[in-house]
């Protein structure tokens, strides 16, 4: 969806990088921000708005699994945990074609948007068919999710994801994951197929994404980052206990140790939950400028911890909010399901108050909007020379907040109004309008009947 030739947006208050201003014009040009005027009367013709911010990056989406949102509640004959939830996982992935993905990626793409997200890192891992063979097209799969990005208007960062074995050493992939194995020859030839798809080129971005260490072995890792020097990396990581103690049998190593000390692990990685770290591990992280990709929702939900965020943020270190599993869909619900575990986690209040904020939701909306953009590789905030990525916010929604300033921000993260967004433009182009995606009805019809094929 590309955006209009040239328009003029002014609202009462955005949020700009040097701060909140007021009496803002934006000017857009061929979905860029051409400039930004401030203390200024509205311009004759321009669309008006009370408060606008800039649009997040969702830095972590397996945008399939929306399907699965709320079918996976039901308490088993033993323990349930994220392995039991993965066995549903692989049944259910066993049923999904090309058109399914289509059509529950787009659905999860315009809630996306929909909740004040303006791009996705897709972590996309469906390769093969049901079979576990190779489609004629490499990209068949991922040209779907692209299709999706384009029906929407989402901004896409497509993370195709290597996935070789079943656990660390190198082990034989279980019959669960077929649809998802790739080799390194194979893995090259999707790469060149995703990148010789009708894409935007200014606004589309490839990357890459080794599934796990337990999915890929030393080789493979060191293979796959020879592939390009600059690409985003994402990786899941230390995400389980199960998976640290096994990382420790084969290595000697727990994972993000290993990692810091085998990869050369820089500002284009984001490492995804890092949940299971103690404190030399998430110094590390810190210290090596990569992004911690945070997914308090899924986590909460998959019962797999809490990530060292107080501390990690006392060392300078960048993270990003994900919604990874899509059991949710909410900017605001990331954000202050992790402001929340910290507080529990440490018994305090304003955990994730960064040095120099006095607004917990300032500092974690600004936190996450950096963080987000770097992981997703590309420009963000309310500048010239950025994507036209903004979000209006409903200020009836939000009464007590309705001046703007961080009394904004504290109210739309921690009272969790589903209706506080109003209108989302994309790249100049307004693509929610009164809360709901421009084309919200033909995707949710779309999906629905998709839905019931493959759940009958």
């Amino acid at each position: 969806m590309a955006g209009r030739k040239s328009e003029r947006l002014w609202f009462d208050h955005a949020l700009l990088p040097s701060g909140w201003a007021s009496g803002v014009v934006i000017t857009v040009s061929d979905g860029l921000i051409l400039d930004v005027s401030v203390g200024v009367v509205p311009p004759s013709g321009a669309v008006r708005g009370r408060s606008v911010l800039p649009g997040l990056a969702n830095l972590h989406s397996h945008a399939f699994q929306r399907a699965m949102s709320g079918r996976t509640e039901v308490r088993g004959d033993v323990q349930d945990s994220f392995w039991s939830w993965r066995r549903l996982l692989y049944r259910f992935v066993s049923r999904i074609g090309p058109e399914d993905i289509h059509a529950i990626t787009a659905m999860a793409y315009a809630e996306m948007l929909e909740a004040g997200f303006t791009r996705v890192c897709e972590f996309h891992y469906i390769h093969n068919d049901a079979a576990g063979a190779r489609y004629a097209d490499p990209a068949e799969m991922a040209g779907q999710v692209i299709r999706a990005a384009d029906e929407t208007g989402l901004g896409l960062t497509l993370l195709p994801v290597f996935y070789a074995h079943s656990g660390f050493g190198g082990q034989p992939p279980a019959e669960g994951q077929k649809r998802f194995l790739s080799d390194l020859d194979s893995f090259a030839k999707l790469l060149d197929a995703v990148g010789q798809l009708d894409a935007n080129p200014s606004d589309f971005v490839l990357g890459m994404a080794p599934h796990s260490l337990r999915a890929v072995t030393p080789a493979e890792l060191t293979g796959l980052l020879s592939l390009d020097s600059a690409w985003p990396v994402h990786i899941h990581i230390a995400e389980q206990v199960k998976e640290v103690d096994d990382c420790l049998a084969w290595s000697g190593a727990r994972p993000v140790e290993w990692l810091l000390h085998n990869a050369d692990v820089n500002a284009r990685w984001c490492l995804v939950h890092a949940t299971h770290t103690n404190d030399r591990e998430i110094h590390g992280i810190a210290k090596s400028g990569a992004v911690a990709g945070l997914c308090p929702v899924t986590e909460a939900n998959l019962g797999d911890g809490i990530f060292e965020g107080a501390t990690f943020l006392s060392y300078g270190g960048h993270y990003g909010v994900g919604t990874d599993s899509n059991v949710s869909i909410s900017g605001a619900d990331e954000l202050r399901m992790l402001e929340y575990s910290q507080r529990l986690k440490g018994l305090s209040r304003n955990a994730m108050t960064g040095a120099g904020y006095a607004s917990t939701g300032r500092s974690l909306f600004e936190h996450a909007l950096a963080g987000g953009g770097r992981a997703a590789g590309i420009p963000v905030g309310l500048a010239p020379g950025n994507p036209a990525d903004f979000v209006a916010i409903n200020s009836s929604a939000l009464p007590e907040a309705e001046d703007g300033g961080d009394a904004l921000l504290d109210a739309w993260v921690f009272r969790g109004k589903s209706q506080a967004i109003s209108d989302v433009w994309r790249r100049g182009e307004r693509v929610v309008c009164g809360g709901q995606h421009v084309h919200r009805a033909a995707i949710e019809a779309r999906y629905k009947a998709a839905l019931k094929l493959l759940l009958a």
